[in-house]
């Protein structure tokens, strides 16, 4: 069996009052103010690592205090070996509390987080982002690859084809990526699209990790769409632009931002790139794609939920 913990809201030890996202395997950025208390335990094992804070009048007050701590943890205990043993029957054995009896406090998450439970991790037609809270519907002829260069949570068409300008690496029609935005304080998600859109098309058609042109370089963009979207019950914004490269037929890019679905709302980027000349790519699925992105956890999630998303 797995010892690990699983995602959710934990305290930070770094920032009194306040909770921070463990995604499964690391602390996130992503913090909000304590809904729920954790035991003191988690955190020393669990919390980000601080010094110890220094303590605070003369020995003898320490003393006291240390004196009237090792009362309650023996009374406790005490009261804890009761419940567990209860009361003999007369056969012998120690009877177990009653169906009336109260069962232990257990420290979870709040019930507004989303939990791995909540995930449909393993559904085909469904892109989880355990992170930003979010699930995307997941086209037919798409898959989730299990392993990516980009440092993002993927989706992409199942075929792919050599790079025109790059026989060195391998292309995909349509892929889409999540992310959150990081490394900025712009708040703005209008100003992060507009920023954004450049590296979505610079990603998508400029160069490959290794700085090869993958596409005959970028020869130039036409803005196809700039406004204001709802998604997942929050205001973004969407820029979009066809590109023109000089090998291949080129492709389009967009740039949604909005907020993130859970903790402190740190804005989300989902970059799309399409190639031109594809029929099951139009650009309209662009935008199913945008109105069927859900909250994790949603009741619309799951269940088949990419089973509607078409060209």
């Amino acid at each position: 069996m797995s010892n690990a913990t699983p995602p959710g809201w934990y305290p930070d030890a770094s920032t009194s009052g306040t909770e921070r996202w463990w995604d499964g395997t690391a602390w996130t950025a992503h913090t909000r103010p304590s809904a729920v208390a954790q035991p003191v335990a988690f955190q020393q094992q669990f919390a980000p690592q601080v010094p110890p804070a220094p303590a605070q009048g003369g020995g003898r007050t320490t003393r006291v205090v240390a004196v009237a701590l090792a009362v309650l943890v023996i009374a406790g205990a005490a009261v804890t070996g009761i419940l567990v043993l209860g009361e003999d029957d007369g056969t012998g054995t120690q009877a177990g509390p009653g169906p009336s009896s109260s069962a232990p406090a257990t420290d979870t998450p709040s019930t507004d987080t989303p939990s791995a439970d909540d995930a449909p991790a393993d559904d085909p037609k469904v892109l989880v982002d355990q992170l930003n809270g979010i699930t995307l519907p997941i086209p037919e002829g798409w898959e989730k690859p299990e392993s990516t260069l980009d440092d993002a949570t993927t989706m992409r068409t199942v075929e792919s084809y050599t790079c025109p300008g790059d026989s060195g690496s391998y292309c995909y029609h349509g892929t889409v990526t999540v992310r959150t935005a990081s490394g900025t304080d712009v708040t703005s998600v209008e100003t992060l699209a507009k920023q954004d859109i450049k590296t979505a098309a610079d990603k998508a058609y400029g160069e490959s990790f290794v700085g090869e042109p993958i596409h005959g370089g970028i020869k130039s963009q036409k803005e196809l769409a700039s406004k204001s979207v709802s998604v997942a019950g929050r205001t973004g914004y969407l820029v979009r632009r066809q590109v023109t490269t000089g090998k291949g037929p080129g492709g389009f890019v967009q740039s949604l931002v909005f907020p993130s679905a859970v903790g402190s709302e740190t804005p989300v980027i989902v970059r799309f790139a399409f190639d031109a000349g594809q029929d099951k790519l139009p650009v309209s699925l662009m935008d199913t794609i945008t109105r069927g992105i859900r909250p994790l956890g949603d009741s619309a999630t799951g269940g088949g939920v990419g089973s509607s998303v078409g060209p």
